[in-house]
């Protein structure tokens, strides 16, 4: 049988490496790799770079944030009919840099499916897993504040929080998928997560802060002794 594939989301968030033009770029080689590898990787880029990136690839373009509002006085707001009409096919919801309340998760994941948008609903801890999980999003993904940005993974700090995790969202939502994510950079670190039941996961910094992030993005499904040979 063959080892199943997991679904890699690279949140752009609003680094330089990875806005506007630079943005566009990393986007392509995002687009490269998924062709090259046959793997689904999805792209998180701001709502302003949504539009020229969506025209530019044929992988996933997700929205970083939705509000559950509808046409009219909501200045300031990122309307969800907007990112859908920009090329957007999913959002995340609830990212730990942009939390929300659950009765704010709800109306989103609602306005979200209306749309049919793909829903990727973070989640800090298991009790918030669980909980947003019953709205049936299409995936949860749970990241441990304390490791977002740095050197240490879920998988090699708290392993045993993906299991957990796995049961958790599963006893919540017959449909709904566990990503993972926070300090998540290498195979391994995919690999162990897929093996306690993840789908899959979801990145930042350790592809948008690489000097070189198509080598960044390969080691992620490529094992360290097949890489090719890192150009000098």
């Amino acid at each position: 049988m063959e080892e199943k594939k997991p679904l890699i989301v690279i949140n752009f968030k609003t680094y330089a490496q990875a806005t506007g033009s630079a943005a566009e770029k990393l986007a392509k080689i995002s687009e490269q790799v998924s062709k090259m590898e046959n793997i689904q990787i999805i792209v998180v880029p701001q709502p302003t770079d949504i539009y020229r990136i969506a025209k530019s690839v044929s992988i996933p373009v997700y929205a970083q944030h939705i509000d559950p509002v509808v046409y009219g006085s909501n200045t300031g707001s990122i309307l969800p009919e907007a990112v859908y009409d920009a090329g957007a096919k999913g959002t995340l919801i609830n990212h730990s840099e942009r939390r929300l309340s659950l009765d704010v998760i709800e109306k989103t994941i609602k306005k979200a499916k209306e749309l049919k948008l793909v829903t990727i609903c973070c989640a800090a801890d298991l009790e918030q897993a669980k909980s947003v999980a019953q709205f049936n999003p299409d995936y949860v993904a749970v990241e441990p504040p304390e490791l977002i940005g740095g050197d240490i993974s879920i998988s090699t700090a708290q392993p045993g929080l993906i299991k957990d995790a796995v049961r958790k969202v599963k006893s919540a939502s017959m449909t709904t998928k566990l990503l993972v994510g926070a300090g998540v950079k290498t195979k391994e670190d995919i690999d162990i997560a897929m093996k306690l039941g993840a789908e899959g996961v979801l990145l930042a910094s350790g592809i948008t802060k690489a000097k070189d992030q198509k080598r960044a993005i390969q080691g992620l499904i490529i094992d360290a002794d097949k890489m090719p040979e890192e150009k000098k």
